[in-house]
């Protein structure tokens, strides 16, 4: 593809005509039209126009000596599958136009080829070149599109193979903290669907960027009904990239299910904040605090479950630092901090 083209942009035309004044007579009233237009002249080496890719070429009758079909053949031969390059030939009213033919179509196998005869009127040449300059236009954009499609099949292969590693880790580290088939089945099919809500909120940002208050909305929401505020959550609307908003949303599903089977959600009159703000300087700092209130007494459980060795691992490998983890009396508390740049696509680190 040449760089200088974009996919909505006629291509330019090269003109093959050594004799006579023919080159500057063409040249001249398709730049009339405003169709960039290229010349070769006698002596010129035809490679160095062919290496820029010209969009149509036109070839005199007089031009066609085995050097420039030859050239020709060799810039054809080069071209990808979706390239159809159409070559206009001018010849004498007088010429063997079926001989030629065959002879071009034996040379040059991937050409579009058409034949005028000589006189030609300004307005039919214009317009069978802009007619193939459309051709070619539209070869591009067909090109674009499948280059698209199979940048979206490897996007979507690489994806899916993502979401199923993550699926198996979950279900891993859940078998191994389950004390029950049943137990298993409850805390796999809640963690899957925290998972799902994360993407289905990228979904609908319609990018790789998501909305950090909309991830935090979709994971505590649940837990937010009949018009009472169990788990109260604020903090600046920031941009997060897809893989941040998805661990910071099974990090607080593991959190808010910590907080209902043993902390502040397990009693009728606990409460928790979820609070993130930012630092005001050049580097940004990000901080996440996971606090509980009014719960029963906290005491550090002997032994780590999954939940608390997932949101040490997850949001430590995210934010560059491991989150300060309090079993305090007054209450549960999680903190995080690290530079914006780790979880923001529009901060450079």
């Amino acid at each position: 593809m040449n760089p200088t083209h974009s996919a909505d942009k006629l291509d330019w035309v090269l003109v093959l005509a050594p004799f006579r004044k023919d080159a500057d007579y063409i040249s001249a009233f398709l730049q009339e039209q405003k169709v960039e237009v290229r010349a070769a002249r006698a002596g010129d080496t035809l490679i160095q126009y062919l290496q820029l890719s010209p969009g149509v070429i036109i070839i005199t009758h007089e031009a066609l000596n085995p050097e420039i079909v030859a050239s020709v053949a060799a810039h054809l031969a080069e071209q990808p599958d979706w390239s159809e390059v159409p070559i206009i030939i001018l010849l004498e009213r007088a010429a063997p136009i079926a001989s030629i033919r065959s002879q071009l179509q034996a040379s040059w196998p991937g050409s579009r080829l058409l034949f005028h005869t000589r006189p030609l009127a300004q307005l039919e040449l214009v317009n069978a070149i802009q007619s193939n300059l459309l051709v070619r236009l539209r070869q591009r954009q067909v090109r674009d599109s499948i280059e698209r499609e199979r940048e979206l099949r490897l996007e979507l292969n690489h994806r899916v193979k993502n979401i199923l590693a993550t699926v198996s880790s979950i279900f891993q580290m859940t078998r191994r903290g389950a004390a029950s088939v049943e137990d298993l089945a409850e805390d796999f099919t809640a963690r899957l669907q925290a998972l799902s809500n994360v993407h289905t909120a990228v979904f609908e940002a319609g990018g790789e960027e998501v909305s950090l208050s909309a991830v935090v909305e979709r994971t505590v929401s649940p837990y937010n009904s009949d018009g009472i505020s169990r788990v109260d959550a604020k903090g600046p609307d920031i941009v997060v990239t897809r893989d941040a908003g998805t661990t910071v949303a099974l990090c607080l599903h593991e959190l808010v299910t910590n907080a209902i089977k043993y902390g502040a959600l397990s009693h009728p009159n606990g409460k928790v904040d979820v609070v993130w703000d930012l630092s005001t300087s050049d580097n940004p700092v990000f901080s996440l605090n996971w606090i509980e209130v009014g719960g029963p007494p906290v005491r550090e459980p002997s032994r780590q479950g999954y939940g608390t060795r997932y949101v040490r691992s997850a949001l430590g490998a995210l934010f560059g630092s491991s989150p300060a983890i309090t079993f305090a009396p007054g209450g549960f508390r999680c903190d995080v901090s690290g530079p914006l740049s780790r979880i923001s696509p529009n901060q450079k680190p």
